[in-house]
């Protein structure tokens, strides 16, 4: 999150609301008494049809005794209904004047309005603001003045996501157009892995990072347009897996900061790129290893004891944020697990305060965060309908159920929107947003649950009711009977950025059996399904999909079986 941008709000007590946020501020090097005055225009809640929005406008300039703020559409977007302020539309152009109790607007004052409005297709955040005539959110009422394109460092939208498309890997698109019914989701954008050093450049001539930009630059066209990226190679990389997928040890933290993030940095900071908005998931399963496999728990790992002595999960992460964050375009977004690995009483708060120790740590400041992600890879349901966490059965509590097992959540939603409030009250800024990895969670098909179980007992009610199929939570390597989730969407609910598909449906998780291959990837018998388990997974069979390649490369049965089991169906 802009350092700027943070600052520049707290000085001018403009608070943040719920997702679906976009703020018009001043750009980078911009002081506050050089701009004539700010909106806040904030997006509060949205529909398929129609939405609703807050704005603020501070006048910093001479005091006023009226004053309208105007503002145009790009979209079909039409104002109903307002408050606070006479509200009124011709064509695309709206103007919102003082009603007679709110007129007077001092220097540094602010006036607060709303509304309703309707739209169909994409509700974008409007570009330009004036007050009275006179430009806001730029240096002396000239220079760009679209708020929704990061011109230059610190520049930062409050949700990348609103009002932009999102890039589309050709590479994937390819791979999915191939399969026989693939061509309806081809279109959708993916995450691009850069899974180790050598995937910078590209591997075995495939595209590499500067490859994607460039690519990225022409799918932009005149619009906005975020690109996401996964950061994913810290030493001693995935401490709890039976085989790390990782091609640094775990000491060598020099060679992650100067052969892997400093090169990424530098191509992300080039100005060619500078109109995109690059948005970076750092280190999926890593922070909350420290938590829930260290010290006495019978899930600890003496891989994740190593890393949480040296602290190099810590620096690394810390590290990647500080030089990332200083990119102004780059929008960071650490992985938080899901709510079957940290949704229990005694793994949430301590996993918050890792975060903020690693956004502490190397230079970086809890600025360089603009949110968090869950569910990354992986395949919790995003609601379960048919329970609720409050729900009892037979005189006992869903929570006492094997599957919940004392868990707080029950679903991806419900723990985002509360992890992101715990994140919050450990020192992360109030505007952070949550992504929620929705590319293998649907669990649709034949298998999916018209209701909720037989009250017969609170294990039946809540096995026969429950959308994920899995047999254990703790499973997470290709998953048999999983189905594509909710696809890709800008803020569809409160605290939620986005719904994304960070990791590409039909590349695999792992090999089912070792595979001989010249890319360091071992072979981890939770991806065998004949292997019966851990203490992480209760020593149960791992569910995973038989015939499965080495992770990364394309499965196609696995596919398929995404395709048909998606929900929502696939038209």
């Amino acid at each position: 999150m802009s350092r700027t941008r943070t600052a520049l709000l707290a000085a001018m007590a403009l608070v943040a609301g719920a997702t679906g946020t976009a703020y018009a501020v001043a750009p980078d090097g911009v002081g506050a008494a050089a701009v004539p005055c700010t909106v806040n225009y904030q997006v509060q809640n949205q529909w398929d049809t129609g939405f609703t929005a807050a704005v603020t406008v501070t006048n910093l300039g001479a005091a006023k005794s009226s004053w309208a703020v105007k503002w145009s559409y790009a979209g079909n977007q039409r104002v109903t209904s307002g408050w606070n302020a006479k509200v009124t539309q011709s064509g695309s152009n709206v103007t919102a004047a003082n009603e007679s109790y709110n007129g007077t607007l001092a220097t540094g004052g602010s006036a607060s309005f709303g509304f309703q409005g309707t739209y169909s297709g994409s509700n974008a955040i409007p570009a330009t603001f004036t007050l009275d005539g006179v430009t806001c959110n730029v240096d002396g009422g000239g220079g760009p003045t679209d708020p929704t394109d990061p011109t230059g460092p610190g520049d930062r939208v409050n949700n990348p996501y609103s009002g932009a498309k999102v890039y589309v890997n050709p590479e994937w698109s390819a791979k999915a157009a191939a399969e026989s019914g693939g061509s309806r989701i081809a279109n959708q954008p993916t995450g691009v892995w850069l899974d180790r050093t050598a995937a910078i450049n590209g591997v075995n001539g495939g595209m590499g990072l500067r490859d994607h930009l460039d690519a990225a630059l022409a799918q932009k066209g005149s619009g906005e347009l975020v690109i996401q990226l996964v950061i994913y190679n810290l030493p001693g990389r995935d401490c709890s897996a039976l085989a790390s997928n990782g091609e640094l040890g775990p000491t060598e933290i020099g060679r992650y900061k100067t052969e892997y993030i400093d090169p990424i940095a530098a191509i992300l900071a080039d100005a060619k790129y500078a109109s995109l908005r690059i948005v970076t998931t750092v280190e999926i399963d890593s922070l909350p290893n420290l938590v829930t496999n260290t010290g006495s728990r019978a899930t600890a790992t003496p891989e994740c004891d190593v890393m949480k002595a040296n602290g190099n999960y810590v620096k690394g992460v810390g590290y990647a944020l500080n030089k990332l964050g200083d990119v102004g375009n780059v929008y960071n977004y650490v992985d938080a697990g899901h709510h079957g690995w940290i949704g229990w009483d005694d793994n949430f708060g301590p996993s918050a305060d890792v975060f903020h120790d690693a956004a502490t740590a190397e230079g970086a400041t809890p600025a360089d965060v603009h949110g968090f992600i869950t569910n990354t890879a992986n395949y919790s349901t995003l609601k379960e309908n048919n329970f609720t966490i409050n729900s009892s059965v037979a005189g006992k509590s869903v929570r006492e159920s094997k599957w919940v097992d004392w868990n707080r959540y029950v679903d991806e939603l419900g723990f985002a929107q509360a992890f992101r409030n715990e994140l919050v009250s450990t020192g992360f800024d109030t505007n952070i947003g949550m992504l929620i990895d929705t590319s293998r969670n649907g669990w649709g098909g034949t298998a999916r649950p018209a209701g909720p179980g037989a009250t017969t007992s609170v294990d039946t009610y809540v096995d026969g009711g429950r959308y994920d199929r899995r047999i254990h939570i703790g499973n997470w390597c290709n998953q048999s009977g999983a189905g594509l989730g909710e696809r890709p969407k800008a803020a569809p609910e409160s605290g939620i950025d986005a719904y994304v598909w960070m990791k590409p449906p039909g590349e695999s998780d792992g090999a089912s059996k070792a595979i001989p291959n010249d890319e360091g990837k071992g072979f981890d018998r939770m991806c065998d399904p004949t292997y019966t388990g851990t203490p992480r997974n209760g020593n149960n069979l791992t569910g995973a999909l038989p015939d499965a390649p080495v992770s990364g490369h394309w499965f196609s049965a696995q596919f398929q079986q995404l395709m048909r089991n998606a929900y929502p169906p696939l038209s």
